[in-house]
């Protein structure tokens, strides 16, 4: 079977619609201000396209979930990064972009551990 060029065009404009589509932009964020928030880690999900970090933070007395969206795994790994850079019970100091909405969570832009270690998005664990 052969595609007429028109039915050919359609699928490929198809395809790169539902790709771009399957990607979020980053304006959920608030890239003028950044929070720096103090917890511990629940959970780290080494995964693409985008690696997650859940954080307990303390505040006014209660528990909050927090989740930071860091880059995926393959460009976290380019960096240096690990599966186990991060594990659950670590207690972390993280900077983010927030998320515009208010709620508890946001766009990751350094990380420091208890040691001293800063782990950023750009250059993964540094002294």
């Amino acid at each position: 079977m052969v595609l007429k060029p028109i039915v050919l065009a359609s699928l490929v404009a198809a395809a790169q619609s539902a790709s771009a589509q399957a990607h979020h932009s980053f304006a959920r964020f608030d890239a003028q201000r950044q929070v720096t928030v103090q917890g511990t880690v629940k959970d780290f999900q080494w995964t693409n396209p985008h690696s997650w970090i859940k954080l307990v933070v303390e505040r006014r007395g209660r528990s909050e979930q927090w989740a930071i969206e860091l880059p995926g795994a393959s460009g976290l790994e380019r960096q240096g990064w690990m599966p186990k850079t991060i594990t659950p019970g670590m207690v972390v100091t993280t900077t983010i972009h927030p998320l515009r909405d208010g709620t508890n969570g946001g766009q990751f832009l350094e990380l420091k551990l208890l040691d001293g270690t800063v782990l950023d998005r750009t250059t993964g664990p540094l002294r």
